[in-house]
C-alpha cells in the first residue's frame, strides 16, 4: 500500500471511530491554501478539528510528536478560516484533537489512540 492510500485508510478508520462515539462528521480533508485539516466534526456543540496520524512503527516518533508546533499552527489557521467562512468564528467552542493509529502486525489488531485537546491556539503541546 502506498503512502497516500495508507493515509486514506487511516482517515477512514478515524472517521468510523468518531462516528461510533457520537461525533457528526462535517468535513474531510478541508483545505485552505496549501494546508489541510483531516477531519472536522462536531459533538455536543463543540467543533473538533482532528489531525490523523497513522504509523506502522514509532521509529520516526510518536503520533503526538508528529504534530509539531508548526503543524499545529497550520491546522489552527485552517480552522479559523473554516469557522470564519461559516459565520462561527468566536461563536462556538472548538477543540484540536489528534487520532493516532498504530497498524498492527503479525495478526495484532490496529490500535487507535484519541488525544483530546492535543494542542491549543497560542500554545505548544
Amino acid at each position: 500500500m502506498n503512502r497516500r492510500n495508507f493515509g486514506i485508510a487511516g482517515e477512514t478508520m478515524a472517521v468510523d471511530y468518531l462516528k461510533n462515539r457520537g461525533y457528526v462528521i462535517l468535513e474531510r480533508n478541508y483545505r485552505f491554501g496549501k494546508n489541510e485539516v483531516d477531519i472536522i466534526c462536531e459533538k455536543m456543540g463543540v467543533v473538533v478539528f482532528v489531525e490523523v496520524k497513522i504509523r506502522s512503527s514509532n521509529e520516526f516518533g510518536t503520533h503526538i510528536e508528529a504534530v509539531n508546533p508548526d503543524k499545529a499552527n497550520k491546522i489552527i489557521k485552517v480552522a479559523r478560516q473554516y469557522l470564519y467562512s461559516r459565520g462561527l468564528l468566536g461563536r462556538c467552542e472548538t477543540r484540536f484533537d489528534i487520532i493516532g493509529i498504530s497498524k498492527g502486525s503479525c495478526g495484532q489488531g490496529d490500535k487507535i489512540e484519541h488525544i483530546e485537546n492535543a494542542f491549543r491556539e497560542n500554545s505548544s503541546h
